[in-house]
């Protein structure tokens, strides 16, 4: 009788092991760290972008200056350990044609340009980060 007991609670536990474990594998799969790594991105927020300084040697956004075709997209990836955003415009002029909101390290965020011309854009959280996307 012991050993049925044994048995079954061995059986159990080895249930229970096998739920939990596919469950964090399920949830590793949602991380924005793990989504990151299976994204190219055009343009990187690298790490210490939120301290002034990187203007400097123009490594805010790394590459500043993108030039794509129209009906083509960017995608932002920021890499810093503060939050960051891309923000359509200037600091004194955000024209509001795209703003990704607040990006927490690691998170990604891509946008599709249609139209030809130049848009500016900046960390609202950080004036001195800006770039530029080129649509030809």
């Amino acid at each position: 009788m012991k050993k049925k007991f044994l048995i079954v609670g061995l059986a159990l536990l080895a249930l229970v092991i096998a739920s939990i474990t596919a469950i964090q594998s399920g949830s590793e799969a949602e991380t924005p760290e793990n989504k990151s790594s299976e994204i190219t991105p055009t343009v990187v927020m690298p790490i210490k972008s939120s301290r002034p300084g990187c203007e400097e040697k123009d490594r805010c956004y790394i590459p500043s200056q993108v030039s794509i075709k129209s009906g083509e997209s960017v995608t932002w990836l920021n890499e810093d350990a503060a939050f960051h955003s891309v923000t359509s415009g200037t600091n004194e002029n955000p024209t509001g044609l795209f703003d990704s909101g607040y990006l927490d390290p690691n998170e990604p965020f891509t946008i599709k340009f249609d139209e030809s011309g130049t848009f500016d854009y900046f960390c609202t959280l950080h004036p001195w980060m800006k770039g530029k996307v080129a649509v030809e």
